[in-house]
Formats: C-alpha cells, sequence, structure tokens
C-alpha cells in the first residue's frame, strides 16, 4: 500500500530552507520516493492553518517512508530544517 508525507511549513529562513530542500530531494533517491506537489497556500476554504506552504511526497510503503525518515542522511538534515522553518510532518497510507 503506497504510504504519503504530508509536510505543512512555515518558512522562517528562505536560504536555509533552499539548502534543506536539496538536501532531502538527495535523501529521497535511494528510496525510489517522488514528490507528488509542493506549493505554497493560495487561501483557506475552511479552519484555520498558519502554515503557507506544503509538500506531499509518496513512497511504495509505509516501511521505506519511515526508514527513510529514519536515514542517516535525512536524520542529518533535521537541525537544518528546524533552524529554517516550522514543521508539521503527517504520514497516511492510501
Amino acid at each position: 500500500m503506497a504510504a504519503y508525507l504530508i509536510g505543512q511549513i512555515k518558512v522562517n529562513d528562505s536560504e536555509r530552507w533552499g539548502q534543506y530542500v536539496e538536501g532531502v530531494a538527495l535523501s529521497l533517491k535511494p528510496f525510489a520516493a517522488s514528490i507528488v506537489m509542493r506549493g505554497e497556500k493560495h487561501g483557506m476554504l475552511a479552519g484555520e492553518n498558519p502554515k503557507d506552504r506544503v509538500v506531499v511526497v509518496e513512497f511504495d510503503t509505509m516501511e521505506t517512508l519511515e526508514s527513510w525518515f529514519h536515514s542517516d542522511a535525512y536524520q542529518a538534515l533535521i537541525p537544518l530544517r528546524d533552524s529554517a522553518a516550522d514543521v508539521i510532518i503527517t504520514t497516511y497510507t492510501a
């Protein structure tokens, strides 16, 4: 069953965020993951969400998603992520 990572993001430092995004792209390659979409918020139709960006990443399985998240390559990027943005990461299966 496919697994999806949804990241909701509020960028605080664009330069650092760009470095993080580049690192994530490289870290995803060994896991055959694909970025389904990445974009900026256009508006709200219901509820509240202070985050202004979103990313959706698809993995073959939840096991693969979790292996990527816990990989040395991604774990090394977490301090950069946390210094560049406020992020909520949620996982889903479909």
